[in-house]
């Protein structure tokens, strides 16, 4: 490609309407003015749009994510990094993160949810891991949303064009559908990756007139204000965005993966960052920032894919596929010679200085001169206004009449959105490559082997937006606690999180309370737990034309296996079995999938969360996988218990006789309601007796369903529903939906 050409002349005069363009509000650009003594240029301007905005700043959330647990036993590097890291012993680290593109994928489904998955690729493996898993969680508005169809395909296609031909399973996530995301999808991508314990890569600088070197593929126009756009709410004219998302090149990513690795592997790096948000601009004032080292570029040596170029567009670009590294000086022939032979771009652009001073040169001429560190880790930071969401009364089981029976309300539930088998979507991503895959999609977390074993990590995502908004602070509680539920229902030992905090605008102080609210939850789940917080991301403005999504803090969480060979499976393993519910049922249907679909409605308190329960249920349950003593596990979260069993029915494809419910709770409430802190296991009968001593000596309720056999599942008085008829009603949805149809069950 030829040489950039001159950037003209003239450029834009700096007005209010300008400033407004570019995400800054007066204030903001008063700041400005007063930090610079004078008035920015047009690049500077540019910078500063990039770099305050809420995507990259966190200037409404800061304040609020300094409360977390962010420390803990295993804990390599918590958040401010690229990505968590977590010692898993053996001398080998589990380096993760989950991160947003929530905009970019309502515009433009494919290349939205590509470059989100290339995104957090990119986070995990700058920090010198190789990724071995991804995960997502996908949330869409109302199954017959006209744009709903057309969304879920591209951005399904797109989550699995990037993986696949990158070559990184995609073994777990979720799927929901409500009316709140109509307007404003969310693509929350998550990358798990493993390095060597003691060689782990920082974006922070080190030492005066190193050479800053530009790495990966050329620099084009796409994704100009990308972060900017991610920061904005949605209106009408959101369509006319398009040019701000950017274009994914998977194959182009696998070489630079390669690459990056085998530099690692040479003691040539000081410090590295990926080019995400804000492309060129964004990694170079951290990685000065963070060093308290001034930054010096020359925009003439970048390599880029299109002629005649400005500054303020290699500035805010984010091109895909690029890393920024700081190297040892006599390393640049080396770390050249490396990337060529892997077909890269490779190009020292510049070096760092000892006068904080972020300094953009081209064509000889200064383009932008600023303070560094105010660009950085001094960004705006501001104490929102927020009110408490007011507590939603509790729903009495006898105020909520049972207008089906249990078995009908199990097959409109089982099919229903919200609930439906999602195989159509994980169908389509590669979950076996790499050949690690223990447990793939469909159960209650995936299991991926370290290495060649026995070791095993376990991931899951989850979050009950509905929780969250009847009560933010439980809701927090609850998101936490399911993660950690399920990741104990595999055998797994939770050991940390990475979350993604979606909310909506929060200069709205209704909306600033859900996330002050579930931020407190989430803080109180995790310090219960011992379950702290190593890295995440925070999406707000998330909403269109005044109305926000509903508040959906993703959890994810990472856990160990000792041996993969000892997990449990949800599925019913044979007749005759003992079925257990550990943990107490009240009967809770407030905010329940079961109030939603069969009465239409979604009112009511959320199911309280006994963090102390959890820890006593979730402990005594891992012992029992450990020990061998049960034969199957599931937690029981949405849907409640007849769901729970269903699943397992059909996982196993193994039916169930049940007995009844319990002394004082009315028969949907039981089947139906949504306590918190259950799992479902099975035992042999000769073993069931020993386990329910146990548990009450451990202080777990327990109390026996039935029976496993068969090829039905059957309730006290009801008929018989077929496992098959259940595995129908399951898997027909999406297909449904996705084919064109409209009639779905």
């Amino acid at each position: 490609m030829s040489a950039a050409k001159a950037e003209p002349a003239s450029e834009p005069k700096i007005t209010p309407e300008l400033v407004a363009q570019h995400g800054l509000k007066p204030d903001e650009y008063q700041r400005i003015l007063r930090l610079l003594g004078r008035r920015p240029t047009f690049t500077e301007l540019g910078i500063f749009s990039a770099m305050w905005n809420e995507h990259c700043s966190y200037k409404s959330s800061r304040l609020h994510l300094r409360k977390l647990p962010v420390t803990g036993r295993v804990v390599i590097q918590g958040p401010g990094e690229n990505a968590g890291v977590i010692d898993i012993g053996d001398g080998l680290a589990a380096v993760f993160k989950m991160e947003s593109h929530n905009h970019p994928s309502y515009i433009e489904p494919y290349q939205g949810a590509t470059t989100g998955v290339g995104g957090i690729l990119r986070d995990v493996f700058t920090m010198g891991a190789r990724p071995i898993a991804c995960m997502n969680a996908l949330s869409f508005g109302a199954p017959d949303h006209p744009k709903t169809h057309h969304l879920v395909s591209g951005v399904v296609a797109g989550v699995g064009g990037y993986g696949n031909s990158f070559g990184v399973p995609t073994v777990g996530g979720s799927v929901r559908f409500h009316s709140r995301y109509d307007g404003n999808i969310l693509v929350n991508a998550f990358a798990l990756g493993l390095a060597e314990a003691d060689r782990i890569f920082y974006a922070k600088a080190t030492g005066v007139g190193n050479p800053i070197v530009y790495l990966g593929s050329k620099t084009g126009r796409d994704g100009i204000h990308g972060a900017t756009m991610a920061s904005a709410e949605f209106d009408d004219k959101s369509e006319e965005k398009r040019p701000t998302v950017q274009v994914g090149d998977p194959f182009a990513e696998k070489l630079l993966l390669e690459a990056c690795l085998e530099l690692m592997a040479t003691d040539s790096i000081i410090a590295i960052q990926d080019m995400g948000a804000a492309g060129l601009t964004c990694s170079a004032v951290e990685m000065g920032a963070k060093g308290d080292l001034g930054v010096e570029l020359d925009l003439d040596k970048v390599p880029t894919r299109e002629t005649g170029m400005s500054a303020y567009e290699m500035m805010l670009s984010e091109s895909q596929e690029r890393m920024l590294m700081v190297l040892k000086p006599g390393k640049e022939a080396e770390a050249e010679a490396i990337f060529r032979k892997w077909g890269l771009d490779f190009a020292i652009i510049g070096r760092t200085t000892d006068d904080l001073r972020f300094r953009i040169v081209h064509h000889g001429e200064v383009k932008a001169d600023l303070p560094i560190k105010e660009l950085g880790d001094e960004a705006p930071l501001y104490d929102r206004p927020h009110v408490p969401t007011l507590p939603r009364p509790v729903l009495a089981a006898r105020d909520l009449p049972a207008t089906l029976p249990a078995g009908e309300a199990l097959l409109r539930l089982i099919g229903s959105p919200e609930l439906s088998s999602r195989r159509w979507v994980w169908e389509q991503y590669d979950h076996l490559i790499l050949g690690n895959t223990v447990q793939p999609p469909g159960g209650d977390a995936a299991v991926v082997r370290v290495l060649d074993g026995p070791k095993g990590l376990v991931m899951t995502s989850d979050v009950t937006p509905r929780y969250c908004e009847a009560d933010p602070v439980e809701g927090g509680k609850q998101a936490v606690a399911e993660a950690w539920r399920n990741i104990t229902a595999v055998g797994g030992l939770p050991l940390a999180v990475t979350d993604n905090l979606n909310f909506g605008n929060p200069e709205r102080p209704e909306i600033m309370g859900q996330f002050v609210g579930c931020l407190e939850g989430i803080g109180a789940a995790c310090r219960a737990l011992d379950f702290p917080i190593v890295s995440g991301n925070v999406s707000l403005y998330n909403e269109t034309n005044g109305r926000g999504i509903l508040p959906t803090p993703t959890i994810g969480g990472v856990g160990l296996v000792e041996d993969v060979a000892r997990t449990a499976t949800i599925g019913f393993k044979a007749a005759g079995e003992t079925v257990v519910v550990l943990g107490e049922t009240v009967g809770w249907l407030g905010q329940s999938i079961w109030l939603a679909e069969i009465l239409g409605r979604e009112d009511g308190a959320p199911p309280p969360v006994d963090l102390a329960a959890e820890k006593r249920n979730g402990d005594f349950v891992r012992g029992l996988i450990h020990a061998e003593e049960i034969t199957a596990c599931h937690d029981v979260s949405d849907g409640g218990l007849l769901v729970a069993l269903a699943e397992m029915a059909m996982a196993g494809g193994v039916g169930v006789r049940l007995i009844g419910g319990a002394a004082g709770i009315p028969a949907h409430a039981f089947w139906f309601g949504e306590d918190q802190g259950r799992y479902v296991v099975t035992t042999t009968p000769d073993a069931a007796a020993a386990l329910m001593a146990k548990a009450r000596a451990a202080g777990v309720a327990a109390l026996v369903l039935g029976t496993s056999g068969g090829d039905a599942l059957i309730l006290p008085d009801e008929e018989p529903i077929l496992v098959a008829a259940l595995k129908a009603r399951h898997e027909g949805f999406l297909p449904t939906l996705m084919s064109g149809r409209r009639e779905a069950a």
